[in-house]
């Protein structure tokens, strides 16, 4: 079955976003393991917001990915498949599609959704060490608690960590 997997840059203070909304924080210096992350991938799971944010640099932003874009108010997305309801039994139906592993890019409500309907298996999480002090925060507050085991981690010389994570499922 294949795996949704979380794979995005945060802050060191817990966020996703600065309080405009801008990422020019995340480092672009070099690579950062993407390239071997997007041979492991042929689907990629936008929100409605981070979609918007992708749409400028066009259907070939993403070229040999399927994209699905999850809105309830979006009525079409260039070159991307809209699931507006039924998000738990579209996600599962996706999941055991033959293909490769699926990419959470976000956003944060896409992300606590996923996650608090248990579909998504790993995380692997860019912390960039800079401290924004406000934006958007990658985990809003839940009733639920997330486990996590670390699996992974690996160091660059500019002092961004990776982490990767297999989230354990919930009952």
């Amino acid at each position: 079955m294949r795996k949704v997997i979380l794979n995005l840059a945060v802050s060191l203070d817990g966020f996703i976003e600065g309080p405009m909304g801008e990422y020019d924080w995340c480092f672009t210096d070099q690579d950062y393991g993407m390239t071997e992350f997007l041979s492991k991938v042929d689907a990629v799971f936008f929100g409605r917001k981070s979609y918007e944010l992708v749409c400028p640099m066009g259907p070939n932003a993403y070229p040999n990915l399927a994209r699905y874009v999850f809105s309830k108010t979006l009525r079409s997305a260039e070159g991307a498949v809209i699931i507006g309801r039924n998000v738990k039994a579209n996600v599962e139906t996706l999941k055991r599609k033959k293909g490769k592993d699926i990419w959470l890019f976000g956003g944060a409500e896409l992300t606590n959704s996923l996650i608090t309907l248990n579909l998504v298996d790993e995380a692997l999480l860019s912390v960039h060490p800079v401290v924004l002090g406000g934006g958007k925060r990658l985990f809003s507050e839940s009733e639920k608690r997330v486990r996590l085991k670390l699996v992974g981690t690996k160091s660059y010389s500019t002092g961004l960590v990776q982490l990767s994570y297999r989230i354990k499922k919930s009952k």
